[in-house]
């Protein structure tokens, strides 16, 4: 296993941070994350010694191609997630992504595991989703052997967004907004139950396949705030708000904000209606999913990892 490169893109963000965890554990020792930010790089270098450590934008040639010569594997997790235009969406999802996969095929990369998103089975309509299902498409139209894995919401240690941020908020808030009623399905992933996933893959090569990977519960918006915060003992107030404010608010509030931690899009995404379906986990993947109290615990009491926040990139 030691000697098998890995190469990793975006390895700096929340699915890579704890991705390199998991591979260190696992006895994986030639390890190359590939990221632009540079401190975020340096957090995964110091937490796993020996992980060759590139700072590099992937929207632009380079001599971070050349890692790819004699890899192995390599795992694509680079993505813009959210943003307040659609030009970040197709610089990193879909520029950076053409050039990743043309330095794969240069260097015939014998595998590759492609992190998609389960947005490309959502109704939702934003630059998202359509960079999302064009990145993947892409990658399935070139040929390059390997699988994609398709995650629903994903949750865990090092998130600067979604759970994470929501606990901060909460953590500073003297009183949580919720629009309208609250009661939209989540189906969230823990992070390290997907991490366990990709490492199946790493060391299974399943050709062309395509696997949905759904958080085993159905939990409402409403549910995992009043779950974030009993674990993180907190007694902060919910508030209901209607959903046309909610929307305003947040519109105003990304006038005045680069990097706006919930967007209209998003908000509009929450409300979406998505009821996802998966594969069985415990039967393709070998291990039993981690029920969701007990990730969201683990998420944000762990002694070591649950104070480690990435720095945002969008």
């Amino acid at each position: 296993m030691g000697a098998r490169k890995l190469i990793l893109t975006g390895a700096a963000g929340l699915v890579g941070q704890n991705l390199a965890l998991v591979l260190r554990h696992a006895g994986y020792d030639n390890v190359v994350a590939i990221d632009k930010q540079g401190a975020n790089l340096r957090l995964l270098s110091g937490l796993n010694p020996g992980v060759r450590a590139v700072e590099a934008d992937l929207a632009v040639p380079g001599r971070w191609e050349a890692e790819f010569d004699g890899a192995d594997t390599a795992v694509v997790l680079h993505a813009q997630i959210t943003g307040k235009t659609a030009e970040p969406f197709e610089r990193n999802n879909l520029r950076a992504s053409e050039l990743v996969f043309d330095a794969i095929e240069r260097a015939r990369v014998p595998f590759s595991v492609h992190v998609s998103s389960s947005v490309v089975n959502s109704v939702a309509d934003d630059d998202y989703t359509h960079t999302k299902k064009a990145q993947e498409r892409m990658f399935l139209e070139s040929g390059l052997p390997g699988c994609v894995l398709r995650p629903t919401l994903m949750y865990g240690w090092f998130d600067p967004k979604h759970f994470g941020w929501l606990a901060r908020f909460m953590e500073r808030a003297p009183v949580f907004p919720i629009p309208g009623h609250g009661r939209y399905m989540r189906q969230p992933l823990y992070e390290r139950d997907f991490c366990r996933a990709i490492l199946w893959c790493i060391e299974n090569r399943p050709l062309g396949k395509i696997y949905d990977l759904v958080g085993n519960e159905r939990i409402d918006y409403i549910d995992i705030i009043r779950a974030i915060r009993d674990v993180k003992g907190l007694r902060t107030p919910i508030m209901r708000i209607p959903y046309g404010i909610f929307d305003a608010l947040l519109r105003l509030y990304a006038l005045f904000s680069d990097k706006p931690p919930f967007t209209a899009s998003q908000l509009k995404a929450l409300t979406a209606g998505d009821d996802f379906t998966g594969v069985d986990i415990e039967q393709t993947f070998g291990f039993k999913p981690t029920p969701f109290a007990e990730g969201v615990r683990e998420t944000f009491c762990h002694p070591v990892y649950s104070k480690y926040v990435v720095e945002r990139t969008d």
